[in-house]
């Protein structure tokens, strides 16, 4: 057995080893620490950019502005924003926001827990995420998941021990601060005025103040992240503030342990200890990390008759480019299992949508939901929707005047002036430039969750 193992060994010498041959030299070692540098300087971008992209998210929710417009759903910390109108192309705070639903948002700094209070929505569509501070979806209230009946669900923060009331709901959260984000249902044409009356009744109290009638909200505000105003490394400086205030998760512990080599350790990020080379793969890595969390499009999600078809956001894993992907332009994104949104940026022909062009859409049938559908228009640049004469951002369900083919299909147009005839009822207006579609499938079927659901084509017009 000896004599096996010392010939293995002996065979092993002859596979080119580099690391045996590579010379302790200052040129090599200023090429290594730029490298090292910037490998774990996209490790940290992609991990950390949904903390800070959620730190910063929390503020800016949370800033009221005295003009707050209809379509916001700001609040206070710890109370309950409820947009009172349908996002419109002048809606700047979510990007790819949808037309179907009125959103509502809250902060919530869990110093204790704190109750989500839901009225009975009688079957009308709604759900309200709570996601932790890495963006991690952790849990779903509403109508696929608890129903629609009246309920109270407690939000609990890490570590706390003690009784709930008796008909409370636990759910556990992995960090000290969360953030509700819910849709509401309102379908094109119904009487708006019962639907806000229906949003004041989802309240949210602090477990301590649950059964008193006359609670209040605390008032409380959160802390400024640093001015990064003129630092280089700014990011980082963020991204070292926000460690320090949120709990590493365990199964991350040994990959930001690698990060003290680039600054950042729990007492936050310090760059007065990194060398020359250091500093470069640093702000190399900064310059490369969007589009290290963009090409996780190629690996998250399927493409299915030119349709990306990402699954898994309620459950990232591991994959951290994906992670920070939708926490950026896609913020809020739910799991399959209660919302699949197939992505659109090309035609039939794999040429990037235009508004030079136009195009048709066929649905052979309408897409098979237990709730309803829609398909949205986007501008590519800013991620918003598009303005046009008519305010119609979507087509869908509850799109009033919707014209079907005595087969049951329904034929899109897609362009930036309306077509003759009954074609206009059913027209999707396009902006000048690029733009790309969002097919929002709201609870979908088996069939769209097994892939059996054939998505249609966009085909550009002659």
């Amino acid at each position: 057995m000896a004599a096996a193992f010392w010939a293995g060994a002996a065979a092993a010498d002859d596979y080119p080893d580099a690391l045996l041959t590579t010379p302790v030299v200052p040129q090599i070692l200023a090429q290594g620490a730029e490298a090292d540098a910037y490998a774990q300087g996209i490790q940290a971008y992609v991990w950390g950019y949904p903390l800070v992209r959620m730190e910063r998210v929390a503020r800016q929710y949370t800033a009221v502005p005295a003009n707050n417009p209809p379509t916001s759903y700001r609040a206070p910390l710890n109370e309950i924003g409820w947009a009172r109108d349908l996002a419109t192309a002048a809606s700047k705070d979510m990007p790819t926001s949808n037309n179907d639903t009125f959103y509502m948002s809250a902060i919530v700094d869990l110093t204790e827990p704190y109750v989500l209070s839901v009225p009975d929505t009688h079957d009308r569509y709604y759900v309200v995420d709570v996601f932790d501070m890495w963006q991690d979806l952790e849990h779903y209230i509403g109508r696929r998941t608890t129903g629609t009946a009246a309920g109270n669900f407690a939000l609990v923060p890490p570590g706390w021990k003690g009784e709930l009331p008796a008909g409370v709901t636990r759910l556990d959260v992995a960090t000290d601060k969360i953030w509700l984000w819910g849709r509401l249902r309102l379908t094109q044409g119904e009487a708006v005025a019962p639907v806000l009356a229906l949003q004041k009744e989802f309240r949210l109290t602090p477990l301590s103040a649950f059964s008193r009638a006359d609670a209040k909200p605390q008032t409380a505000a959160l802390p400024p992240l640093p001015d990064i105003a003129g630092d280089e490394f700014g990011f980082f400086t963020q991204l070292g503030a926000a460690v320090k205030a949120n709990a590493i998760k365990p199964a991350d512990e040994a990959l930001f342990g690698q990060f003290a080599r680039i600054g950042l350790t729990r007492d936050g990020f310090d760059p007065s200890k990194l060398d020359a080379a250091r500093r470069k793969g640093l702000m190399r890595a900064l310059q490369d990390g969007p589009s290290v969390a963009i090409s996780a499009f190629q690996s998250a999600a399927v493409q299915r008759n030119g349709w990306s078809w990402a699954t898994g956001l309620d459950y990232f894993g591991f994959d951290y480019p994906l992670r920070a992907l939708v926490s950026g332009p896609y913020l809020g994104g739910q799991g399959e299992k209660e919302a699949m949104y197939p992505l659109r940026y090309t035609d039939s022909a794999g040429k990037v949508l235009t508004g030079e062009n136009a195009y048709t859409i066929k649905f052979a049938s309408p897409p098979p939901v237990n709730a309803f559908w829609s398909l949205t228009i986007y501008n590519a640049g800013d991620k918003l929707l598009v303005d046009n004469p008519i305010g119609r951002y979507k087509v869908g369900t509850d799109t009033q005047g919707l014209v079907s083919a005595a087969d049951g299909s329904i034929t899109i147009p897609v362009r930036r002036t309306a077509p003759d005839g009954d074609a206009a009822k059913n027209w999707l207006p396009a902006p000048a430039g690029p733009f790309y579609l969002v097919l929002r499938l709201y609870q979908p079927r088996a069939e769209v969750l097994k892939g059996e659901y054939q998505l249609p084509e966009v085909v550009q017009d002659r």
